[in-house]
């Protein structure tokens, strides 16, 4: 894969503004780190950004994300491992991502009710949209992802 060009270079101010979001995501008492590796891992996955899968691979191995559960994400809802939270989780990551198919169901906004506050559930979204402009970026203009296995 041949890179495009460097975002980050080319649009710092841009960069920057994307940049004032994950600050106010990591600042937030609304959401968990281990929230946020789950629903970047998995939106980065649906999208198809190797950069973003292999950075929040690493993220989430650091923060202590177990090994198992990282490799079961693309297929959780397989998989026991997933709490009943987590699940809610990651269906509605799932159904923000690919919007284009159609509004999230009531199902799944229902579960994301039963599990977290309402400000919550707006952080969360917030970081299922901020995840997939950085996938969008990433997969638009061939960012590679670092090769230090």
């Amino acid at each position: 894969m041949t890179p495009r060009l460097d975002f980050h270079a080319a649009a710092p101010e841009a960069v920057k503004a994307i940049f004032a979001v994950e600050t106010f995501l990591a600042q937030s008492t609304d959401v968990t780190p281990h929230d946020l590796h789950l629903l970047k891992l998995r939106a980065s996955q649906i999208n198809g950004c190797a950069y973003c899968v292999d950075m929040h691979t690493k993220e989430a191995r650091k923060d202590q994300i177990p090994e198992q559960k990282i490799a079961l994400i693309c297929v959780w809802r397989e998989s026991s491992l997933f709490s009943a939270k987590e699940r809610a989780l990651l269906a509605w990551t799932e159904a923000m991502t690919q919007i284009s198919q159609g509004c999230p169901s009531d199902e799944r906004y229902e579960a994301m009710r039963a599990h977290y506050s309402d400000a919550a559930l707006v952080s969360l979204s917030v970081a299922i949209t901020q995840i997939n402009v950085w996938n969008r970026l990433a997969v638009g203009f061939r960012t590679p992802h670092p090769t230090d296995i």
